[in-house]
C-alpha cells in the first residue's frame, strides 16, 4: 500500500492533510492521522480510526498527528498501534515522515513565530480547494481547548498567499476557500481579511470564486463588509462562529459579541448583499443553559436568518474553564442538540424554498452535483464535467437539494 492520510476535524486539517499527502509521495506502508480535538467524540473516533488501521494494515507506520495529538501526546504513545506522535508545527515539514526520528515529536506553539503556513501544491480530485492563511487563537473562549493545540494567532504574509492562490487556480481550481483557525484576525503589515480579500482578488483576475471559512462576529470590521458589498467574486455566504443566542451564555463562554449584535450583523451584510446565505455554529447544553436561555440560541436561527446550522452538544474538554461550571445533564444536551438540528433543517427548507424560480451560477464538484454561490448544493445534468461553472435556473427543491432546470448554459 502506499502512504495514506485520515483526516478529522476543520477545513484547516483538510489543508494540512494534502501537505502531509505531498510529503507522503512515494512513501509506502505509511498511515498519517490527523486528528481534531474540538470534542471528546472527535478523539474517540480517531482512536477507533488508528485500531481500524493497525487491524487493516499490520505492517504499516502509523503516525498520529493534529490537535488531539499535540495536546495529549502521552496518551496517543502510549497505544500499542501507533509508530509516532508529531505536533502540529512538526506535521508541516517533509523531513518528519521519514524513516527514524523520535517516537514522540511534540513541539511548543507558543514559541511560534510569524513564519508563513506550508501550504499544498493542489487538491486531488476537487474543484474547490482550500488557503490557508492563518493558524492559531489568541482568544480564551471557556469552552475551546483549541488554543493549545494551535498556538498563538499568526498570519501567512499577503505576497505568500497570492502566490499560492495563483498556484492553485493554474492547477485547475476554480473556488479557493480562505481558511484559518480564527480568519478574521489576519493581519499583515496593518492590514486585515478584507485588504486580503481585495488585493488577492485584483492579483488573479482568473480566480472565478473566492469563499471564506468561519468568521468571529466581533472581528468583521468594515473593510471585510465593504469587500462583500463590491467584489462580486467573493460569495455571498458567511459561516459565522456564534455557538449560542442568549448573553448570558455568551459571557460565561467568552465570547466577544452579543445576541444584538450577531443579528445586526447578519441585517447589515443583506442590506450590503442581497441573496447573502449565512450558516453558524451554535453549542446546545452549554453548562448553566436553562430552558429560557436555549430558547433564545433556537430563536436566534430565525432571528438572524441562518441557513446552515453546525450544532454541537457541550463536551466538556479538561483544562478548560467550562470543564468546571455545573453541567446540563448529557440527555438534555442531546436532546437540544435535536432541536436545534431540527430547526436548521426548517431553515433550510426555506432558504431553498426561496430560491426556486431563481437563476444561479453554479459550480459543478462532482457529476449530477453542484454548489451554487450561496453555498447550496444543486442537482444538475450528469453531463456538465466537474469544474464547470454553469447557469442554471432553479425548478424546485429535493432531499435537501436545489433541482436545475435543463439545460445550463455552460460560463467561461
Amino acid at each position: 500500500m502506499s502512504g495514506r492520510v485520515i483526516t478529522f476535524g476543520c477545513r484547516l486539517n483538510a489543508c494540512e492533510s494534502e501537505v502531509i499527502r505531498g510529503h507522503l509521495a512515494g512513501a509506502d506502508d505509511v498511515i498519517v492521522i490527523n486528528t481534531c480535538a474540538v470534542t471528546a467524540e472527535a478523539e474517540r473516533q480517531a482512536r477507533q480510526a488508528i485500531r481500524r488501521a493497525r487491524r487493516e494494515a499490520p505492517g504499516a507506520r502509523i503516525i498520529v498527528t493534529g490537535c488531539a495529538a499535540q495536546i495529549h501526546s502521552g496518551a496517543f504513545a502510549a497505544m500499542a498501534e501507533v509508530d509516532r506522535v508529531v505536533g502540529n508545527a512538526e506535521k508541516l515539514a517533509p523531513e518528519t515522515f521519514a524513516e527514524g526520528g523520535p517516537r514522540v515529536a511534540v513541539g511548543d506553539l507558543a514559541a511560534l513565530g510569524g513564519a508563513a503556513v506550508p501550504v499544498p501544491a493542489g487538491f486531488a480530485d476537487r474543484t474547490r480547494a482550500f488557503l490557508q492563511v492563518q493558524d492559531g487563537c489568541d482568544h480564551r473562549c471557556t469552552f475551546c481547548i483549541i488554543p493549545l493545540g494551535r498556538g498563538p494567532a499568526r498570519s501567512v504574509p499577503e505576497a505568500a498567499v497570492i502566490a499560492q492562490a495563483r498556484r492553485l487556480v493554474a492547477a485547475g481550481h476554480r473556488e479557493l476557500v480562505l481558511t484559518g483557525v480564527d480568519l478574521t484576525a489576519y493581519r499583515c503589515d496593518d492590514g486585515g481579511l478584507g485588504r486580503l480579500v481585495r488585493r488577492l482578488l485584483a492579483a488573479v483576475p482568473e480566480l472565478p470564486r473566492l469563499r471564506l471559512s468561519s468568521v468571529d462576529v466581533a472581528e468583521v470590521d468594515d473593510d471585510l463588509l465593504a469587500a462583500f458589498a463590491d467584489e462580486p467574486r467573493l460569495m455571498p455566504h458567511l459561516h459565522l462562529s456564534l455557538q449560542a443566542g442568549d448573553d448570558l451564555m455568551l459571557k460565561r463562554m467568552k465570547r466577544r459579541h452579543s445576541r444584538a449584535q450577531a443579528i445586526a450583523l447578519c441585517d447589515r451584510l443583506r442590506a450590503l448583499r442581497p441573496g447573502i446565505a449565512f450558516g453558524a455554529d451554535l453549542i446546545a447544553g452549554f453548562p448553566t443553559e436553562d430552558e429560557a436561555a436555549f430558547a433564545r440560541t433556537l430563536d436566534l436561527v430565525e432571528a438572524a436568518g441562518l441557513a446552515y446550522l453546525h450544532v454541537f452538544p457541550f463536551s466538556p474538554r479538561e483544562g478548560t474553564p467550562a470543564a468546571r461550571m455545573p453541567p446540563v445533564p448529557r440527555p438534555l444536551r442531546r436532546a437540544r442538540a435535536a432541536r436545534l438540528r431540527e430547526a436548521g433543517r426548517e431553515a433550510l427548507a426555506r432558504h431553498l424554498a426561496a430560491r426556486v424560480g431563481s437563476r444561479a451560477r453554479v459550480l459543478v464538484e462532482r457529476p449530477g452535483l453542484a454548489r451554487d454561490e450561496d453555498f447550496s448544493v444543486v442537482r444538475v445534468a450528469a453531463t456538465l464535467a466537474p469544474g464547470t461553472l454553469a447557469a442554471v435556473v432553479i425548478e424546485g427543491v429535493g432531499d435537501g437539494v436545489l433541482e436545475a432546470a435543463a439545460p445550463a448554459e455552460a460560463l467561461a
